[in-house]
């Protein structure tokens, strides 16, 4: 994760997590992770696209693009997952799973 992070960079996240997890009371974590995960696809998608010139300036930068999303995905699952079992009996008191 980049080392320049913004004052609301966290504010913002969890922004987007209290969010979710009001869909997760109406249909379950599974489902709203699902669309959880296409929504931040499809805006980085986006944020990618306003950064070229052309689509074919885009097609030809694909696979670097990708990469850099997913080891970024990467980095941050992984620094969370050791966050949560760090702090698994904090973290996951009832009632922290909702549906």
């Amino acid at each position: 994760m980049t080392a320049d992070i913004d004052d609301r960079f966290y504010d913002r996240a969890d922004a987007h997590i209290h969010l979710v997890k009001e869909h997760v009371r109406e249909i379950g974590r599974g489902k709203v992770s699902a669309s959880f995960m296409y929504a931040a696809a499809r805006f980085n998608a986006w944020v990618s696209a306003c950064g070229f010139g052309s689509a074919e300036e885009m097609r030809t930068a694909k696979d670097e693009t990708v990469e850099y999303f997913v080891a970024q995905h990467r980095a941050m699952l992984i620094q969370n997952l050791d966050d949560y079992s760090k702090n698994f009996s904090e973290y996951m008191r009832p009632p922290r799973c909702v549906a």
